[in-house]
């Protein structure tokens, strides 16, 4: 069975062709700049890869028939017709309480999914319009709609619920929602494989650390908490986003600098987390050069970074009454060997602790901890497009 798998920005789209059942990648790559002047790009396994050539897109539909065209291309395609394709997995962004998991596409979907739109307004409409176009392109093939925010809708309420007057949950659902939920999802079922035990039976700790950052707390295969909030500014420190701070701090610095709100929000979305404190970067081999050059401002933010990483795995274990597992995922906690020993050092009374030589390894799967630890410190890379082919699949087959 071939999924195709789209993640549909506002000007940009992700693209892969696999097999879930095989795991095996037919062809993945990229449209970028869609509405400007378009560039695409196709790594077509075994044959000849594009990269940003230029293409007209000047709308979401022109992209992907540049990518069908590629796919059943006579010479550089991957499949012969159109008819080898046989579902087409969509990520979307926000569910709201809406969309405990994976769904198929129908009409009924499409309005609830756009009733979320004000949940997620830089990412909802965006994913809508990408499957928008590919339903008018491949009429009669199955669509499914994946989550990030899915995953965590087994939350209990005592972790979901903010401390406002109670009506603005009721009226305006302003609660936790929690994202990278399809991370989250497929590196704690590699770890139930790695660890040989089944995931009801266990207690993890899943850190997808990367430019976006989120911790989640996962219990017998359930998320019972998680870093990210109401939107995905909340938790860890991140690349460019604040994470958690005092909300007094926007009204001090708003009178202070005469800044409206969408200002500030641009500030904590975009100019804070790590590139704030650094004033450097917000990408992590950069702040890790700076630092290896007695840089003490990009010190004092991978140190920031790693302490918060901390908490969280020290909060979520007292939450979860312990831990088997911590995971380390994506960009940064599958290739920082220093975020992880930093993050972990000191949790050695919750039975916590890496072998240094071990922790060596980058972007692949491994039990990095000590041979005498109790909890087990796994780095597993992250994928998303996998997942959700394999939730298509499963709901495409019934």
């Amino acid at each position: 069975m071939n999924v195709l798998v789209i993640n549909a920005g506002s000007s940009s789209l992700k693209y892969q062709l696999l097999n879930p059942d095989t795991q095996e990648i037919l062809a993945k790559g990229l449209c970028e700049r869609i509405g400007i002047d378009g560039k695409f790009t196709y790594k077509p396994t075994g044959k000849t890869a594009v990269k940003a050539a230029d293409v007209a897109m000047p709308t979401h539909s022109e992209a992907i028939q540049t990518v069908l065209n590629a796919l059943v291309d006579k010479d550089n395609g991957v499949i012969a017709s159109m008819k080898e394709i046989d579902a087409v997995g969509h990520r979307v962004v926000h569910g709201g309480e809406k969309f405990a998991k994976s769904v198929l596409i129908t009409d009924e979907v499409m309005a609830t999914i756009e009733e979320c739109n004000p949940l997620a307004p830089l990412h909802n409409p965006a994913n809508i319009i990408g499957i928008r176009a590919c339903q008018q392109l491949m009429p009669g093939t199955p669509m499914v709609a994946v989550f990030d925010t899915a995953f965590h809708q087994t939350m209990p309420p005592v972790a979901y619920t903010y401390a406002l007057p109670y009506e603005y949950y009721e009226q305006d659902k302003v609660r936790r929602y929690g994202f990278h939920g399809t991370s989250h999802k497929y590196v704690s079922q590699r770890a139930a494989a790695m660890l040989g035990k089944p995931i009801e039976e266990l207690k993890l700790i899943s850190c997808h650390l990367g430019n976006g950052s989120s911790i989640t707390a996962i219990d017998g295969g359930k998320s019972v908490d998680t870093s990210m909030g109401f939107t995905p500014l909340a938790g860890l420190p991140m690349g460019t986003r604040a994470g958690d701070l005092d909300a007094g701090i926007l009204q001090y610095l708003m009178n202070k600098h005469g800044m409206n709100i969408d200002e500030m929000l641009n500030v904590l979305n975009k100019k804070s987390g790590v590139e704030g404190i650094s004033a450097i970067s917000s990408d992590f081999r950069d702040l890790e050069s700076a630092e290896a050059e007695g840089n003490q401002r990009a010190e004092l933010a991978l140190r920031v970074f790693d302490y918060s990483v901390k908490k969280y795995i020290g909060a979520y274990a007292a939450a979860m009454g312990g831990v088997d597992a911590v995971i380390f995922t994506a960009g940064v906690g599958e290739n920082g060997p220093e975020t992880r020993e930093s993050a972990c050092a000191g949790l050695e009374f919750l039975g916590i602790k890496i072998d240094p030589e071990k922790d060596k390894v980058r972007g692949k799967e491994m039990d990095v901890s000590a041979d005498d630890a109790k909890v087990r410190v796994l780095v597993i890379p992250t994928n998303e497009e996998l997942m959700i082919a394999m939730d298509t699949a499963a709901i495409v087959k019934g």
